[in-house]
């Protein structure tokens, strides 16, 4: 079954979170496992408010992930970015349809 996070964050620098997010997709590039899908989404009535809905495989290749000492360091780094610490819910993913 697919797997997705979603990560509640707050910040004023999302230029530099999207240049750290940049910086390890080009040092994940070809590489197996990991996020298959990326979704970064701003709270239009609090315009300092992000959401990322991140897609695995499976929630076994997110637990993989998570383990990751690469991944562990880019949550740290990007935490340091936020205004608050961000949350996180994890789900199945049920369905996925496009719409039009």
């Amino acid at each position: 079954m697919k797997f997705a996070q979603i990560i509640d964050f707050e910040t004023e620098r999302i230029d530099d979170m999207e240049a750290l997010m940049e910086e390890r997709r080009a040092a994940t590039a070809g590489g197996a496992g990991g996020p298959s899908r990326r979704v970064l989404l701003r709270d239009r009535d609090n315009p300092d408010r992000y959401l990322v809905i991140v897609h695995f495989d499976s929630y076994e290749e997110a637990m993989r992930n998570s383990e990751d000492p690469a991944t562990t360091e880019m949550a740290r780094r990007i935490a340091a970015l936020c205004t608050r610490p961000p949350s996180f819910t994890d789900c199945d993913l049920m369905a996925e349809d496009e719409l039009r």
